[in-house]
This record gives C-alpha cells, structure tokens and sequence, in this order.
C-alpha cells in the first residue's frame, strides 16, 4: 500500500499548474459554509482569535486550543487541505515542534511559522517586528526536522525592503515547501520576491483593507504565485450580515423579517448544511472500507482534488 499524508496531497496541489486558493476560517460553521465551494481551507489566526476569545490577532491564542480546533475540523471534512496558521511557533522552538506533531498526527495538511517578535501584529498591521533571522532560521530548521510529510511555509513579516529580499532568499533556500512574504504592497513587489526565491512556491495573502493587492486568481498565476490565502472573507461577511441583520431586528420592534424558503437561510437551510458534515465523514470512512476490500486503500483517502 501507498503511504498517503494530507502534506503530500496539498504538496501536489500547490505543485499543479494555476494558483491554489485556501479560503480562511473561523469555526465550524463557517467552514461548512466554505467547504460547499472550495477543497481547501486555510485556519487563520486573525479568524480564530477573532471567534474565539474575541481578541485582536496580536498574540492571545493558545496552541491546545487551535489544536483542538483543527481536529474537529479534520473529522467534519476528511477530504479537504487544511492549512493552519501556528503564529510563530507559540514562541518556543520546542512548542513549535510539539504542536506541528500534534497537528500532523490529527490530519492538518500544513502550517505557517512566521518570524514576528513578540508582541506580534496582524501580518498587514503597522508595528512589525522580526526576530533576528538566524534565531527564526534555527526555529524553522527544528520544525522541518520534526515534521514527516506536513507542508511548512515559511513566513517573513519584514518590512524593510533589503530585508524583505534578503530573508525571503534565506527562506527559500531551506527545505520549507513554500515562501510567504506577508504585507506586500505590490505587483511588482510580487515579482521581486518571485525572483529572488528562484523556484521555490510561492503563497500570497490577501485581506480586505490590508496592504497587499486585489488580485485575481488568474492574475496571481501569472505572476508566478502557487498558493493564495484568503484570511478573512467568511469573518468579514459575517460580521457585515450580522450587524446588518440586528439593526433590521431592532428597528422593526424585533419582527423577524419575512422568509423567502427559495432564497433565504432559516432552520431547514442551516441544518442541511450542518447534516453534509455528517455525511462527509460516514462517506469518506466508506470509501475507505470499499476501497480497502478491492486493494485499492491508497486510492480511498485522496482528499481536496
């Protein structure tokens, strides 16, 4: 039998032709929601703060709890690429490889580490710092020794434009499987960074109201780009619908407003959206047990394609 590993799948994506899209979620329901139209997610930091404890992204997540988050994530959607955003490594070297054996073992398909200094920013936020880059080297060559198949992405948050080339280069020249230069301002920025890191993938984040550009898929693909995250579109939509949704509720005296069952989301929408995970995991262990009886288990298991 074949050894599968979700690293080795999303590996092979992030190799194919065209840019990969991972779209960033918050919790189960949002991702649910971003399941029904893409095969990879991206767990984002900035979300998960954000729905968990309510916090900005400048350091508070503690690393069982994002663990345990991808794990239930991983149970509900046992097909798609789940890449996962540790901050940096939640400080120490050694926690940094306990939780990318802890993620790999529960299915997490890759992780970022960055090399921000503490207290840490939002990659598009003003106030940046970065370790010094042999310290960030050090941690990064620690966890590419501690995981098997997980894809690792390297991730610089310089700001300084010598800097930004210099470390996007070092990083490329590790065995990290893809760069990220957080925060870049431009096309030509992009272009740059595509020069320097040779042929080394490339991911690219993109955030409404952050520094980067709006650009499409198409166009990333163009420029070289392999990999694009797509931080906060289900949190910033929510959040838009929400407050909309109560300001509506407040000013008509808290009259639910009518139902349009064709167009609408009420209880039937939302909980045949919530029974698909259900089906998801009961027919990827079936696939499994058919697959497996015909010899054929390294096929079963093929995830996000």
């Amino acid at each position: 039998m074949n050894h599968f590993s979700y690293g080795n799948d999303l590996r092979a994506r992030i190799a194919a032709p065209g840019t990969t899209p991972l779209i960033g979620v918050y919790d189960m329901y949002s991702a649910s929601v971003a399941a029904e139209h893409y095969d990879g997610m991206f767990v984002s930091g900035f979300g998960f703060a954000a729905s968990h404890y309510g916090l900005p992204d400048i350091g508070f997540i503690a690393w069982p709890d994002m663990v345990a988050f991808v794990q239930r994530l991983r149970g509900a959607f046992p097909r798609h690429h789940l890449l996962v955003d540790i901050d940096d490594g939640y400080v120490d070297p050694e926690v940094a490889c306990h939780v990318v054996e802890g993620l790999e073992r529960i299915g997490a398909s890759g992780v970022i580490l960055e090399d921000q200094k503490r207290p840490r920013r939002c990659g598009h936020a003003d106030g940046k710092q970065v370790l010094p880059l042999d310290e960030y080297l050090a941690k990064l060559e620690m966890v590419l020794q501690t995981r098997r198949d997980m894809v690792v992405v390297a991730r610089t948050d310089a700001t300084d434009e010598d800097d930004i080339l210099h470390r996007a280069q070092r990083l490329a020249a590790t065995e990290a499987d893809v760069v990220l230069v957080d925060g870049v301002r431009s096309v030509e920025w992009i272009r740059r960074i595509r020069e320097v890191v040779d042929g080394k993938p490339l991911l690219f984040n993109q955030i409404a109201g952050g520094k980067s550009p709006r650009l499409s898929l198409s166009e990333l693909s163009e420029l070289g780009v392999d990999v694009a995250i797509y931080s906060t579109p289900c949190l910033f939509a929510a959040h838009a619908a929400m407050d909309s949704a109560l300001a509506e509720l407040k000013a008509a005296d808290g009259r639910l407003p009518s139902f349009d069952p064709e167009s609408g989301v009420g209880v039937a929408a939302s909980t045949r959206l919530l029974e698909r995970n259900i089906a998801r995991h009961h027919g990827a262990r079936e696939h499994v047990a058919r697959a497996a009886r015909g010899g054929k288990a390294e096929q079963a298991v093929r995830v996000g394609a």
